[in-house]
């Protein structure tokens, strides 16, 4: 939703023009794309409301369901005649989205009694949007919240501006829809309020903000409350993005955050345990969480070579010279400046894993990491995995003549590189010897 948010012509800075779904992601430039690799912890609908709930902040009633029995149970005890029955993935675009069960939509107001049979088509299948590629992601649980009667949508979101080294509000008096096609079309109705991280949000600037949102129903003082009450959140909470799409108004004069997005800074993982608690691995790569517990650095990608580097940087320039030989990287994995034998032995499993990968490319520089280290777990890795795909190693730096002694010795089918151009070289080559 703030791909390509702008107040006029002028661009908010990286953090706010980043979509949503990538919005918590950083940007990897490789070989002239973009990839995303995942900084900051993402939680589901169902717990972002419940942690509004907490500071005050106007959410609808909802309670999250992971059996079809609990979906009655919540469907019965929420008011009204009708509810929503909410697909939990850690993506956008549910509401357009399709299961792979050929079910249409993540996200349908439905009667109460047709909650169950809904349900069904969506729980424990796989749900396909434009965020989560085309492998989906699975729909292990059910938000199904109250249907309100909603008499204006609006748009509100607290982010991280770099320019301005703080914390900003986007706020927009429609909501509801793509917030970067509104502000494309109409840069005029976009509020942009710049809050000093030390003094917090001043009345002033919350009564900015609401003055901006046209409010049609609801009062101003207690509009003002809750936006002040999101930024609180936001700065309690370490968060690095609060999404609020939209932020409505209901019949009573209420205003409610109806859908959000949050986003928590993982540095401050160790002072919020609780929410990090909440992480939900089976939204994620399952090579990427493998990579995380065996402390590696792992992104996937599209290709059929598999890289094994030490340090993002010569990660970055050997995807660079892959593509320009024509090759195309299936990962990046970084085993950092001073990995055991161990963690290259899970490297390899981790690469190895993925059936894509038909040539494994290592491209080590031994500074604090050594040479040898690197090649006796190689060594040791092909030997566990079995390879059964061409590996292409290039060696340098501390330790290097001992390491490549090793790889020699090994008198395994290990193709050996001078120099990273000619160990790309060698492994686009490979793929079809």
């Amino acid at each position: 939703m703030l791909r390509h948010l702008l107040s006029g012509a002028r661009a908010l800075g990286p953090p706010l023009i980043q979509a949503q779904g990538m919005v918590e992601n950083g940007l990897l430039a490789v070989g002239g794309s973009q990839v995303s690799q995942k900084r900051f912890l993402n939680v589901h609908e169902y717990q972002g409301a419940d942690l509004m709930a907490k500071f005050g902040i106007n959410v609808p009633k909802g309670i999250v369901a992971s059996t079809l029995d609990e979906v009655d149970s919540a469907a019965k005890e929420l008011p009204g005649s009708e509810v929503v029955v909410k697909s939990q993935v850690l993506a956008g675009g549910r509401g357009l989205g399709t299961f792979k069960n050929g079910f249409k939509g993540g996200v349908h107001i439905v009667k109460k009694e047709e909650a169950r049979s809904i349900a069904e088509k969506m729980l424990g299948q796989t749900l396909v949007t434009k965020q989560t590629g085309a492998q989906g992601k699975p729909v292990n649980k059910l938000f199904i919240c109250e249907k309100l009667s909603l008499v204006n949508e609006m748009y509100f979101a607290i982010a991280l501006d770099r320019k301005a080294a703080g914390p900003v509000i986007i706020a927009c008096s429609r909501g509801g829809t793509s917030i970067e096609d509104l502000a494309e079309k109409h840069p005029d109705l976009i509020i942009r309020v710049n809050v000093d991280i030390n003094e917090g949000i001043t009345d002033a600037q919350a009564g900015e903000v609401v003055d901006g949102l046209q409010l049609k129903v609801t009062d101003k003082e207690s509009a003002k409350e809750q936006i002040k009450k999101l930024y609180k959140m936001f700065s309690e909470a370490d968060t690095t993005l609060v999404e609020v799409n939209p932020l409505a108004e209901a019949e009573e004069g209420k205003m409610v955050a109806a859908d959000a997005k949050l986003n928590f800074d993982d540095n401050a993982a160790y002072r919020q345990k609780e929410i990090f608690a909440w992480r939900d691995k089976s939204q994620e790569d399952p090579r990427e969480v493998a990579a995380a517990e065996a402390d590696l650095n792992y992104i996937g990608l599209d290709g059929n070579i598999g890289c094994m580097v030490n340090g993002a940087g010569l990660a970055m320039a050997t995807m660079d010279i892959i593509k320009m030989h024509g090759g195309e990287p299936a990962n990046f994995l970084d085993v950092g400046g001073n990995a055991s034998e161990e963690q290259v032995v899970q490297a390899f499993k981790i690469l190895t894993a993925d059936s894509k990968v038909k040539a494994l490319l290592v491209n080590i520089f031994g500074g604090i990491m050594k040479c040898d280290v690197i090649a006796s777990g190689i060594v040791k890795a092909a030997q566990e995995v079995q390879l059964k795909v061409p590996l292409i190693v290039r060696l340098e730096g501390t330790n290097v003549a001992l390491g490549k002694k090793i790889l020699k010795e090994s008198k395994m089918n290990i193709i050996a590189a001078d120099d990273l151009d000619d160990a790309a070289g060698k492994a686009v080559k490979s793929l079809s010897s």
